[in-house]
């Protein structure tokens, strides 16, 4: 599962913000989706006080990519135990 469609237009903190809340709410269970959630606001709190353009994207793009891995970790089909023949 790849993040959602629009990765490539978040360009502001507050956009990927929201663009990662929403990626939140496609992951499998509640609980994975509150740690989560948890885990974008904590991030987005210690960085608000980051004004250095270029840090600001290199924050971004990390983030895009780190959305990338735990939505392939997370996928359902991954979670599902394998069935035996």
């Amino acid at each position: 599962m790849a993040p959602l469609p629009g990765a490539e237009l978040v360009q502001r903190p507050l956009q990927l913000y929201r663009y990662l809340l929403r990626c939140c709410r496609e992951l499998p269970t509640k609980g994975i989706q509150e740690h989560y959630r948890h885990a974008v606001r904590q991030s987005f709190r210690v960085h608000s006080d980051e004004d250095n353009p270029e840090r600001i994207q290199q924050i971004i793009k990390r983030a895009i990519e780190d959305a990338d891995w735990v939505m392939n970790k997370l996928s359902p089909s991954q979670l599902l135990p394998s069935r035996s023949p």
